[in-house]
């Protein structure tokens, strides 16, 4: 939908300007463009970065930069267990903080090494090209707060797709309290 979304902001109908082929499984799309299917192929890291190692594909653009500041990764919970457990909810909040202060103030090399444990598919040079990219596009937040303007541009795509009819308020919707005290 990001992808759509994108193409019509900049005069390209998806429907009729180009085929977008889409019974591809998810994790086979990068071998599929490396076989010939396609002009071009949308892939999260590291698939991108593969590609452009193996020789077989060049990043073109970043889907995060062109689409604005979509809230790609937001957390929920239930209304009644936020107010039950405010403190279980400011520790994870504090903890998601603390992960975008240290991005936020590190170099792309030192973060590739923090997390290469968790990435162990991943050799740190990839790593350390993926995590650069992400850097150099300013992908991270320097904090927890969902903002209504990236609240506002997600629903654009979703009705924009199709996949909603009617928009959410953001004030019944969203609380910053816990980020707004992240620490």
């Amino acid at each position: 939908m990001v992808f759509e979304y994108i193409l019509k902001k900049n005069g390209i109908d998806p429907k009729t300007d180009l085929n977008i082929v889409q019974n591809i499984e998810f994790g086979l799309t990068a071998q599929a463009f490396a076989a010939g299917t396609g002009d071009y192929t949308i892939e999260f890291e590291p698939a991108a970065t593969a590609l452009e190692k193996e020789g077989t594909g060049k990043v073109a653009t970043s889907l995060g930069v062109e689409s604005g500041k979509v809230p790609y990764t937001v957390y929920s919970a239930k209304k009644s267990y936020i107010e039950k457990h405010p403190d279980i909810i400011q520790k994870f909040t504090n903890a998601i903080q603390k992960g975008l202060t240290y991005v936020n103030s590190h170099k792309p090399e030192e973060i590739a090494k923090t997390i290469q444990p968790q990435f162990k598919e991943t050799d740190l040079d990839t790593l350390t090209t993926i995590v650069k990219r992400y850097y150099d596009q300013q992908t991270w937040k320097d904090n927890t707060v969902l903002d209504e303007d990236s609240f506002n541009l997600l629903q654009d795509i979703l009705e924009d797709g199709g996949v909603i009819t009617t928009r959410a308020p953001y004030d019944k919707l969203v609380t910053t309290t816990y980020a707004e005290k992240a620490k």
